[in-house]
């Protein structure tokens, strides 16, 4: 039997699966030093909103964990933001699936955002993630390190197609993670 073939996205597996966590130092703890993951890329969300980091999984992927100071509590069946990004709250619960991201390959990003928009999905513009003050910008530009695309399926799940456009080093680690409590922790830089 032939391999399945999808003739409509070239769709590269995931490009990151984005949870929530409680504390952002005990998720760092368990990902990279239990399960091994290097962690990849760490985000301070602009106007003390939160965090954002990534961990290798392996072959191209990542998995991503979003740390939000105001985050409701883990409540089965709070599974979903309730509006997409740019355009409401984009919060979920404690150990909540927040959105998935599918890889796309960069150089059909812009095709597959017109024909996911020809096929009549509701999407988001077009954000170009950098490391400015608002981390996303409307012009593509040497400081993109991933584009993205956001849109919900029929019972609510928020999906993404995503593309890398950069390759991260150790300055892309670059901020500590927040406890449970709010404080930063200090688990990346060695004590003194």
């Amino acid at each position: 039997m032939a391999k399945p073939i999808n003739t409509e996205f070239d769709i590269r597996g995931v490009n990151h699966l984005a949870l929530v966590c409680k504390d952002m130092a005990r998720t760092v703890e368990f990902y990279r030093d239990v399960l091994g993951m290097p962690l990849i890329k760490t985000i301070d969300l602009p106007g003390g909103r939160g965090q954002h980091f990534f961990f290798d999984m392996g072959n191209g992927d990542s998995l991503a964990f979003f740390w939000f100071p105001d985050a409701p509590a883990s409540q089965p069946g709070v599974s979903n933001p309730q509006a997409l990004p740019g355009q409401g709250s984009f919060l979920s619960a404690h150990g909540s699936m927040n959105h998935i991201a599918f890889n796309v390959p960069a150089e059909k990003f812009d095709e597959y955002y017109a024909k996911l928009k020809a096929k009549g999905i509701k999407v988001t513009p077009v954000m170009n993630h950098d490391n400015s003050e608002h981390q996303v910008s409307p012009e593509m530009h040497d400081g993109v390190f991933v584009r993205s695309v956001y849109f919900f399926d029929p019972d609510g799940i928020c999906l993404e197609f995503a593309s890398w456009t950069a390759e991260f080093d150790e300055s892309d680690v670059a901020h500590e993670p927040m406890t449970a409590d709010g404080r930063r922790a200090q688990v990346l830089t060695p004590a003194e």
